[in-house]
């Protein structure tokens, strides 16, 4: 027996049954037709089953929700943007907790080590998601740094309902990415994980070992 034979046997034996293929069309995912609250409930049931947590609040409470999570995982330091509106009224809420907020819009090499060793949770805002794969997406810039949702060991991300997209090329289409997008696109989709090959799932490997989702609702 071959080592790609051997390696097939011992994942039909896992599973219990002979591996098949998906079929496809090969058609391009799109028109779903979900209303707003079946991409809501779609896209919390995708993201939840794989580790993710939604915190669904009403849009003017949010920072009460954010304050919540902060209290229910012990966060210390946070580190966040400066420009940002979520950012702003984070801050703006978080002035009489006991919570350190760290600036995120340095350059790397001023707070290296406090990034990789002190901060408790990043949080950053999010340009939508995708109710297909209870995936978010998000264009990192300078206030709020790609290191933000990728460094610390948990990521807080806020997310409106009404930003929801059913599918991928969906997003693509209507938020117009042919004409214009920066060097470093995101799609997280649950906190960092990986696998072998007998499909053994480990988080935080890679990355935060936590992923929060303040869905706001308005």
């Amino acid at each position: 027996m071959s080592a790609r034979d051997s390696i097939l046997a011992r994942l039909r034996d896992r599973q219990g049954s002979a591996l098949v293929a998906p079929e496809s069309d090969f058609a391009v995912v799109t028109g779903r037709g979900w209303s707003r609250e079946e991409r809501a409930e779609r896209f919390t049931r995708w993201i939840t089953s794989v580790h993710g947590e939604v915190v669904r609040c009403n849009t003017a409470d949010w920072t009460d929700a954010l304050a919540g999570v902060l209290a229910e995982k012990h966060i210390r330091r946070l580190a966040l943007g400066r420009q940002h509106p979520v950012a702003l009224a984070a801050r703006d809420a978080l002035a009489s907790h006991q919570v350190e907020l760290i600036d995120a819009d340095r350059d790397i090499e001023a707070w290296q080590e406090e990034l990789f060793q002190h901060v408790d949770a990043g949080l950053t805002s999010t340009r939508g998601g995708i109710a297909e794969t209870g995936s978010l997406w998000l264009w990192p810039d300078a206030d709020e740094p790609r290191l933000l949702s990728l460094v610390p060991p948990l990521h807080i991300a806020v997310l409106d309902v009404d930003a929801i997209e059913d599918t991928l090329f969906d997003v693509i289409t209507h938020q117009g990415w042919a004409s214009g997008m920066p060097t470093n696109a995101l799609l997280i989709s649950g906190p960092s994980k990986t696998a072998d090959i007998e499909q053994t799932l480990a988080y935080g490997v890679h990355g935060p070992r936590e992923l929060v989702v303040i869905l706001r609702d308005g």
